[in-house]
């Protein structure tokens, strides 16, 4: 069974009060809150066993040393991936694209060729490319949207051909909470000899995903909305692409062998993982993923179909309310983009804070996609594992004050 007020009350930040009300946090789309087994687990380690790791013989690097790639190991495994060695520590999923970009399409990228994007991308899904472009030469093209937040999957066909050899796509939008159909995505994408990079940054924490199920060939998430801490996330990719890139930067660690003239590079997954790691936040990354696991990503992901649906429903009511994205619960994860009619999203979000609803306003790094829905921003309220519908009446509550103070 799913408790909600149980879940709730392993995260400490919840019982807090804002303005002098009970917080409703709905910004988890940007960071999520962090139970106490994450906090804890990062605490202990400061306290117990504070160690650099893999360098050390004495007995806290050792304890580090295990710590850390046992995380390592069960986020591998949360993913479904083949070895732990396919799972790559970055800093968040902005730097696992940043990686693939500047490894993989650095060296495998020529002017004849294209790289497959969405007009629902994130920006770090966008300006690595770009970047990449203006240094190689090849075509960036644009999947667009439809008009209820969809991918154009017809407009993705004509757009697909052997000239692409990359089609980097999100599978949950950050800004529509709609969720790509990344299998159908990667099986004709690979029928024209393309690879698939997929950007899980909003999915993972939310539903379940498996590498191996969608036979993709890059994935990029960060620990921080997932209930874990900021300044850690992963690449994962199949071994033999990483095995056949290039480092990503140089120094300790990523080497086998360094003289003067030339270096040779550690083996997987430390090829890419240069310098002193973030060691507490990926225990506290392994102590997240032990946490969701525990949930169950099926209950995490069914939890939030029937908040988002109770929200969608709550929100359409109120009037001159305008929501972006698919209608249906089922089709996206737990996100509410709208705009009030004139009313500007920071305004809806500062009226919100002072009732104590914590949301989010602006572009959410989704610019091009703004520029779809003709609007300049948006206000943004998320759920993730805690929300409740109490919270989603606060909000609702919360914006009848917004529409009274702007009558």
């Amino acid at each position: 069974m799913y408790n909600i007020e149980a879940i709730r009350q392993q995260f400490p930040v919840l019982q807090r009060r804002v303005h002098g009300k009970p917080l409703v946090y709905l910004d988890s789309a940007a960071t999520s809150q962090k139970p106490l087994a994450v906090i804890e687990a990062m605490d202990r380690y400061y306290r117990e066993y504070n160690a650099n790791v893999h360098r050390g013989v004495h007995t806290l690097s050792e304890e580090a040393t295990a710590a850390y790639e046992g995380a390592r190991k069960r986020i591998a495994r949360f993913i479904n991936a083949r070895s732990p060695r396919e799972l790559i520590y970055t800093r968040n999923a902005t730097e696992a694209i940043n990686l693939v970009a500047a490894t993989w399409g650095r060296t495998n990228l020529t002017p004849n060729d294209a790289v497959l994007i969405t007009e629902m991308e994130h920006h770090s899904n966008i300006v690595p490319w770009q970047l990449l472009r203006d240094q190689i030469g090849f075509e960036l093209r644009v999947v667009p949207v439809t008009d209820d937040g969809y991918l154009d999957m017809e407009a993705f066909d004509r757009l697909l051909d052997e000239r692409v050899k990359l089609v980097a796509v999100t599978h949950m939008s950050n800004v529509l909470g709609t969720i790509n159909p990344i299998a159908e995505i990667a099986r004709k994408a690979h029928a024209v000899g393309a690879l698939v990079l997929v950007d899980g940054a909003q999915s993972v924490p939310h539903m379940p995903v498996d590498v191996q199920a969608l036979d993709i060939d890059f994935l990029a998430f960060s620990a921080h909305k997932m209930a874990g801490p900021t300044g850690i996330g992963a690449l994962w990719a199949r071994r033999d692409l990483l095995e056949a890139m290039p480092p990503y930067m140089g120094g300790g660690d990523m080497i086998a062998l360094v003289t003067l003239e030339r270096s040779t590079w550690a083996d997987l997954p430390y090829k890419f993982e240069a310098g002193t790691p973030a060691i507490a936040e990926a225990v506290g990354f392994g102590a997240a993923v032990d946490f969701l696991s525990a949930l169950g990503m099926e209950n995490i992901r069914a939890h939030e179909i029937e908040i988002t649906e109770y929200a969608l429903e709550a929100l359409s009511e109120v009037p001159g309310l305008r929501l972006l994205g698919p209608r249906k619960a089922a089709d996206k994860g737990g996100v509410a983009a709208f705009v009030l009619d004139g009313v500007h999203p920071h305004d809806i979000a500062s009226i919100l804070d002072a009732e104590g609803v914590a949301v989010r306003a602006g572009h959410h790094c989704a610019q091009p996609l703004m520029q779809r829905y003709n609007v300049p921003a948006t206000t943004r309220a998320s759920f993730y594992v805690y929300t409740t519908r109490e919270e989603i009446d606060r909000l609702v509550e919360a914006l009848h004050v917004v529409r009274k103070v702007f009558a």
